[in-house]
C-alpha cells in the first residue's frame, strides 16, 4: 500500500509530455498573469510556446499549474528579450567563423566543403564544394554543439545543388 501511495505521488508530481499533449495551442501565461503564447510543440525534455515573436522552448518543469492554468515564472517580454539575446549571440559566433577557407560540415556532421568568399555585409557566401561551387546566405549556416561551422543542409543535398543535379526526394535547397 505505502509503494502504491508513493508511486501515486511521483506521477502527480512528474510532468510529461503525455500531459502536454492535450495542450498543444493551449495559452500559457507568464507572472505577471498576462499571456505568453501558445503551446505548439511538445517533446521529453521541452514544451515549445510560440510568443508571436519567437518560438521559445521551456524546459517542461519550468511550465506549472498557475491560477488561469499552464503557466512560466517569467512575462512575455522577458521571454522575448532572452530569445532575442540567444539568437543574436548565436549569429554572432557564426557570422565570426564565417571566414574565407574555413572548414564546413553538414547538417548531419559529414564534410562537404570550404568557404571560397565571404562577404557578410552583401550576404554572399561562396561553399566550394568537391561537385562545384554553392552561393549561400549567412541565414543557411549555423554553429553546431561541437563548434564547427555548419551548413543547413544535408550533404546530399549541398553535392546535388553544387553539380546542377537534383538529388532523389531532396527537394533542392531554397
Amino acid at each position: 500500500m505505502k509503494t502504491l501511495k508513493l508511486a501515486l505521488l511521483a506521477g502527480a508530481l512528474t510532468v510529461t509530455p503525455a500531459a502536454f499533449a492535450q495542450d498543444i495551442g493551449a495559452t500559457i501565461y507568464g507572472n505577471d498573469g498576462n499571456t505568453v503564447g501558445t503551446v505548439t510543440e511538445v517533446n521529453d525534455q521541452v514544451v515549445v510556446i510560440d510568443t508571436g515573436k519567437h518560438k521559445a522552448p521551456v524546459p517542461v518543469n519550468m511550465v506549472f499549474d498557475g491560477d488561469k492554468g499552464k503557466s512560466v515564472n517569467a512575462t512575455k517580454d522577458q521571454v522575448d528579450t532572452m530569445m532575442d539575446s540567444r539568437i543574436a549571440e548565436a549569429n554572432a559566433e557564426r557570422d565570426a567563423k564565417l571566414v574565407q577557407g574555413a572548414q564546413v560540415v553538414s547538417a548531419g556532421g559529414r564534410a562537404v566543403g570550404t568557404l571560397e568568399t565571404v562577404d557578410l555585409a552583401a550576404d554572399t557566401i561562396l561553399l566550394k564544394a568537391e561537385q562545384g561551387v554553392l552561393q549561400l546566405k549567412k541565414e543557411h549556416f549555423a554553429v553546431n554543439p561541437q563548434g564547427q561551422l555548419t551548413v543547413l543542409y544535408s550533404a546530399d543535398q549541398i553535392a546535388s545543388a553544387a553539380s546542377g543535379k537534383p538529388a532523389a526526394g531532396s527537394g533542392g535547397l531554397r
